[in-house]
């Protein structure tokens, strides 16, 4: 654990520890995954204005996202199959997100179910959901989330069709995996995840599999999955899921500043800025890029959070600079499940807060909710 200091250090170990197909769906972007490595590389050009003999004591990194109080501005992102990563995954991070104080959203496409999370946490957590052409499935969904008592319903956008990530097909993913040779192999030389899967009956997409119609074993989910996203999903869509659900809604998947207004139209009470972990349209803009122009055009209307590329508590001081009031973590707390289970993700909200806290130090600010551009070098 010492010798574990940056995400890039869990991200090593996990690849040690999970098999390539699961560990390749993490880290991976569609076609060449060039707005995958944008959303990272992209920080890297943003510079902070170092300040001295300024008081830096009593620091907090202490806001709010939708109203609710969290101990820095960082949610779990939604990810699917985070279950593959290590047994029982989305229990073990959901835990791991209410001890630290921050929120944790679970997917639609999870392995853990609703009620699997809900059974092992005391606090409320997010909901995403992807919008299907069963609307009855997708109604029981908001049902079953309203009925967990889910503080808030993250509705994805971006994903009406399923973007192609080449590492996934070479792979030949699936959940649970196909017992191709190379496939075994692979899993052999990794006895701990071996037997954490075994261990567990979550080796499926458990808010599908006997909620679907027509959908009662892992022989007739690959069908309805691939058949299922709703390719008509439109604007109209948001008035009849904010009416079903009845609770806070961020709306996730915003990159351009005219759906940024058409947004904040709708009543919502956030977006994300996303590009969906560069797991959709490849070329597009990075996240960190056009933050800033959205951030000023609604800011003012409707609170703006960021998602993509986010390795650093430094990533994060960024986006909140630029206009972010929160921010969201996919792969790096995907990276220390992998690596360390439940454990590894309190690591990964560790590093990414003392990150936070000494920049903002070394930037002149004791309390994260008073930064601004001010902060950046322009």
């Amino acid at each position: 654990m010492s010798e574990i200091l940056t995400i890039a250090d869990l991200k090593d170990l996990a690849r040690r520890k999970v098999p390539k197909m699961f560990f390749d769906y993490a880290d991976s972007g569609a076609w060449t995954e060039s707005t995958y490595r944008a959303n990272e590389e992209d920080f890297g050009k943003i510079k902070f204005r170092q300040r001295v003999l300024v008081d830096m004591s009593n620091r907090s990194l202490e806001s709010t996202m939708i109203g609710q109080k969290v101990a820095m501005p960082v949610a779990l992102a939604p990810t699917g199959l985070t279950g593959m990563q290590h047994a029982d995954g989305e229990m073990l991070a959901a835990q791991a997100a209410e001890a630290f104080g921050v929120p944790f959203t679970l997917s639609t496409m999870s392995i853990c179910s609703i009620e699997d999370v809900a059974s092992v946490t005391k606090n409320p957590f997010w909901f995403q959901l992807y919008v299907m052409r069963d609307k009855d499935f997708v109604f029981n969904l908001i049902d079953r989330a309203k009925a967990a008592k889910c503080s808030a319903l993250v509705l994805t956008l971006d994903l009406q069709i399923l973007g192609q990530r080449h590492k996934d097909i070479r792979n030949g993913l699936s959940a649970p995996p196909k017992l191709t040779l190379k496939n075994m192999l692979d899993m052999a030389i990794r006895p701990r995840w071996c037997m954490g899967m075994a261990g567990t009956q979550r080796r499926t997409f458990r808010n599908i599999v006997g909620h679907a119609k027509g959908v009662g074993d892992l022989s007739s989910l690959s069908s309805w999955t691939s058949e299922q996203f709703d390719p008509q999903l439109s604007w109209k869509d948001v008035a009849w899921i904010k009416e079903r659900w009845g609770g806070k809604l961020i709306l996730k998947g915003i990159l351009d500043k005219e759906d940024a207004l058409k947004a904040a139209e709708t009543g919502a009470d956030a977006i994300v800025v996303s590009n969906h972990g560069g797991r959709q349209l490849d070329g597009a803009a990075s996240s960190i890029s056009v933050l800033e122009e959205i951030a000023d055009t609604v800011g003012d209307r409707i609170e703006v959070h960021m998602d993509g590329g986010i390795r650093s508590g430094q990533d994060v001081l960024k986006a909140l600079c630029l206009g972010a009031k929160g921010t969201y973590i996919g792969r790096p707390f995907l990276y220390g499940l992998g690596a360390m289970g439940k454990e590894g993700v309190t690591k990964a909200l560790e590093i990414i807060y003392k990150e936070m806290d000494i920049t903002l130090a070394l930037c002149g600010k004791r309390l994260v909710t008073d930064v601004s551009k001010d902060l950046l070098r322009r």
